[in-house]
């Protein structure tokens, strides 16, 4: 199945970059550049829902101390700082362009490279304590910290003045970009949805096999 879930999350994606970079029209305030939209949107909403599937997963692992909560965390974290890492790539590139630099220290930027390193923090602190259980007890409990970051996130560039542009898609408005654009980012926003559960399905089966052959 984990097979399938990758050829399906493939497919996925070149459809959704087809789309993006062909079908939809070009921005006619920012051009081209605007296309890095279907990259870098889908990639930090599903950063959102790895690190909320972390918070759900630390919970259940404190509640039912369950192996295969930890396991959905551990996996779910990594899939999570490598998209959110990802997407303040992708966010430089468009940034350059559109605001004259890579990196400001704008509310949105600062929080979302906070929210990177809590998650970056909460990976190394399971190498670094040698007890595997309480060094699951210790992530868990950065990794439901962790995402209560996720709103402010989110909700940054209403709560203060920013650079950063107002959210297109999650935010109290409508959205301001047209059909295509539309029906371009749901079927990006798809695929990496897809890419993300292959790499948690095969992080999580990876680990289990891992302490099944050190059990």
């Amino acid at each position: 199945m984990t097979r399938w879930l990758g050829w399906l999350a493939v497919l996925a994606l070149v459809a959704g970059l087809a789309m993006g970079f062909g079908y939809a029209p070009k921005d006619a305030v920012q051009g081209n550049v605007q296309r890095i939209f279907y990259l870098h949107v889908p990639l930090i909403i599903t950063a959102y829902l790895a690190f909320v599937i972390v918070f759900l997963a630390s919970m259940a692992y404190l509640w039912r101390r369950s192996p295969a909560a930890d396991r959905l965390a551990q996996a779910s974290a990594e899939t999570g700082v490598v998209f959110t890492g990802l997407a303040i790539m992708a966010g430089s590139v468009w940034g350059k362009p559109t605001w004259g630099t890579w990196w400001t220290w704008d509310a949105r930027l600062t929080s979302t490279a906070v929210l990177f390193l809590i998650y970056v923090g909460y990976l190394l602190l399971r190498g670094m304590v040698e007890d595997r259980e309480q060094g699951a007890r210790y992530a868990a409990v950065v990794g439901i910290i962790g995402a209560l970051n996720i709103p402010i996130v989110h909700f940054s560039v209403s709560w203060w003045r920013t650079l950063h542009q107002p959210s297109t898609l999650l935010g109290p408005g409508p959205a301001p970009i047209g059909p295509p654009m539309r029906a371009a980012w749901v079927v990006n926003q798809i695929a990496f949805i897809l890419l993300y559960a292959y790499f948690v399905t095969k992080g999580a089966r990876l680990r289990r096999l891992e302490e099944e052959t050190h059990a």
